[in-house]
Order: C-alpha cells, then sequence, then structure tokens
C-alpha cells in the first residue's frame, strides 16, 4: 500500500490569483470573500491542510484572516504563514495558541489544528543580512517551542535574552504546532535542521530534490533531529495530458515579458536564493516551458516564488506526487489558477486515488 501523505491546498492572500496570468482580474483580487471562498472550498474537495501565505506588500493580513476563517472549518487544517521580522517571540507565541484554539480541534480531539509556516523575513522597510537572519529565526523557533510546549524559557542567545515564564493560553494539545520552513541557501538549510520540523521545498527536478532530502537529513542528523520533507507545487491536470497542455499555454497568452518581471520584481523576497533557482529552472527548460517530464516552468513567468507546475492527465500527475513520494515527501501544497477551479479538479480527478491525511508529528 502506498504511503500515507498530507495534501494541502492554497488560498491567495497575496493577490495571486489569475485566469490569464499578469492580467489582474478584480473578481481574483486578493480579499475576505475571495480568500474565504478559497478556504471554503479546499475543505468541501476533502484537502488535508490550506496554506495561508504572508506578504508585507501584497494582499491582506494573514493572522486577521486566519482567526475570521477558523470557526468556518470543521475538519481541515490551516498552515498559517507567518514573518518573523513583524513579530515579538513570547507574542507570537500567545497568537499561536489562540489561533490553535479559535481553530478547534482535530475530529477525534487530539489537539489542535493549526500548522505554522515560518518566514525568516525582514522588518518591512528594513534589510538584514541573510546570515543573521536565518539565525535569528533559529531563536525565535527554539523560543516559541518553548513556551507553547508550556516551560519556562531562559535564554541568552545573540538576538534575544529571555527569562520567562509561558502565557497562560496554551495550543490544545499542550504542545507547540509544528512548524514548517522553507530555503536553499546555507544559512536556511541549517536553520531548518537545528528547529523547524518540516522542510519545505520549491518546484525542482527530481535529481535536486534527492540531493536536498540528503542534504537535509545529514544536517538535522548533527543536531540530533529528524525533519520531514514538504514540496510547493502548482498543479494542472484535465482528463487528457494535451488538454492540460493547452490549459497551460493559455494562462500565458496573455503576459508580456515586462509584466511579468514586474510581478517577479513586486515580493520583497524576490532576490533570494531559492527565487533566483526557480530563474534557473525556467532558463533549463525546452521551447514549451518543461524542465522534466510533467513539470512546467510557464509559471515563474509571472510569480516571485514557488514557479512550477505539475501538468497532465490524472495518471501522470498521480505518478509525479508518487515519484516525489518515493524519495522521501510526505507533504504537498498545492495551488492552482483560477484556485477554486483547479482546486475542484485536482479534488475530482487525483485526490480519490491518493493515500492522504494530515502529518502525523
Amino acid at each position: 500500500m502506498t504511503q500515507q501523505c498530507e495534501i494541502a491546498w492554497f488560498s491567495a492572500l497575496c493577490d495571486d490569483d489569475y485566469e490569464f496570468l499578469g492580467v489582474p482580474d478584480p473578481q481574483l483580487a486578493s480579499s475576505w470573500e475571495h480568500c474565504r471562498n478559497i478556504v471554503l472550498r479546499a475543505e468541501e474537495g476533502g484537502f488535508d491542510n490550506i496554506l495561508l501565505p504572508s506578504g508585507y506588500q501584497l494582499g491582506v493580513d494573514t493572522t486577521v484572516f486566519a482567526a475570521a476563517v477558523a470557526p468556518y472549518l470543521s475538519r481541515m487544517k490551516l498552515l498559517w504563514a507567518t514573518r518573523m521580522g513583524e513579530d515579538w517571540p513570547p507574542q507570537l507565541a500567545r497568537r499561536i495558541a489562540t489561533l490553535d484554539r479559535i481553530l478547534g480541534p482535530n475530529a477525534d480531539g487530539t489537539g489542535g489544528r493549526l500548522n505554522v509556516n515560518i518566514i525568516s523575513s525582514d522588518m518591512p522597510g528594513q534589510a538584514m543580512e541573510s546570515g543573521p537572519r536565518y539565525r535569528r529565526g533559529t531563536e525565535i523557533m527554539k523560543i516559541v517551542r518553548t513556551l507553547l510546549n508550556g516551560e519556562h524559557c531562559k535564554f541568552d542567545g545573540e538576538f534575544y535574552q529571555f527569562d520567562l515564564d509561558p502565557a497562560r493560553i496554551s495550543t490544545l494539545s499542550g504542545k507547540c504546532p509544528p512548524f514548517y520552513f522553507g530555503g536553499l541557501s546555507h544559512e536556511a538549510r541549517e536553520c531548518a535542521a537545528e528547529a523547524a520540523d518540516v522542510y519545505l521545498m520549491w518546484p525542482d527536478t527530481m535529481d535536486k530534490v534527492r540531493a536536498n532530502i540528503a542534504d537535509l537529513k545529514e544536517r538535522a542528523a548533527k543536531f540530533g533531529r529528524e525533519l520531514k520533507f514538504g514540496y510547493r507545487v502548482h498543479v494542472i491536470v484535465r482528463e487528457t495530458e494535451d488538454e492540460a497542455r493547452a490549459y497551460a499555454d493559455r494562462l500565458l497568452s496573455k503576459l508580456d515579458d515586462e509584466t511579468g518581471k514586474a510581478i517577479r520584481e513586486k515580493s520583497l523576497d524576490a532576490k533570494n536564493y531559492g527565487v533566483q533557482r526557480q530563474q534557473e529552472l525556467r532558463g533549463a527548460a525546452d521551447g514549451d516551458g518543461f524542465v522534466e517530464e510533467n513539470l512546467w516552468t510557464g509559471i515563474g513567468r509571472a510569480r516571485s516564488g514557488c514557479g512550477a507546475a505539475i501538468v497532465g492527465n490524472p495518471d501522470q500527475v498521480l505518478a509525479k506526487l508518487r515519484a516525489y513520494q518515493a524519495e522521501g515527501i510526505e507533504a504537498f501544497i498545492l495551488s492552482g489558477y483560477p484556485h477554486t477551479t483547479e482546486a475542484d479538479l485536482f479534488a475530482r480527478h487525483v485526490l480519490p486515488h491518493i493515500e492522504h491525511g494530515p502529518l502525523k508529528f
């Protein structure tokens, strides 16, 4: 029997929903109503989790959105993204505990349904070098984990010094929710190895996925730890491969290069190592934008960050996901354009054929 994996969808809180890439559509712009509807459609479709992204310059506030949408959900987990440059560790711990309780327990009553996507960001308007920024992220995860585990935090670090009891409010489990974290630089990998629970990758060729997993396993082992691995990628699934490829072409049919460049450079994170790797993938792709079988890099022409999609018929998409599983991927965060439409298509054509459920820790 195929090993179970977690299948998550994506709510476009950062102005990242289109019918045609690069062509703003007022009906698909980030708003409470639109992004709430994506979340509700994902729960109806049977997804296990949903990423609520965070970007200072784009979209709506993730924390407020998460608190507002949580009471609408009865089963699905939230993967709430939070930017480390914009927070203070003890208050972040209290915010996580509060969101966890608003979201409520798992169906079996064993703990809460909140997961946390840690982003090692700058403070808006300021810039910090990569090394210290990731070392700060490591300290934050350690402090928050200690407090949410209900332990006294006596911490004397490079960035924070605390001698502090945890706040009265705790998560439903009494433990810190899992930290999902990504980054390709040496500093980011060390941060993940030392302090995260799930290492997230953006799309890459299968050999690079294999190498990244091996590298992170080795790094984590040096800290006496183990990591789980997640993969963030777009998806275009249609009844036939020709239909899927035609839809991929349609997505780009109204995009000009200057508009695409402006979109890619709009994000505060547009120059990081992972974004540059997505650019390398586009450069290595064939004339149709495919860098390997069923992995299409065209998305990255109009998006900073995760810039490739699995494209094909249901059997091909399923085979690609299972190939990643065979390399050690246990969680997938998927998305597509428009997000509600593609969520429905994936839920109909692929999800019923995957053994899936929330990650176990």
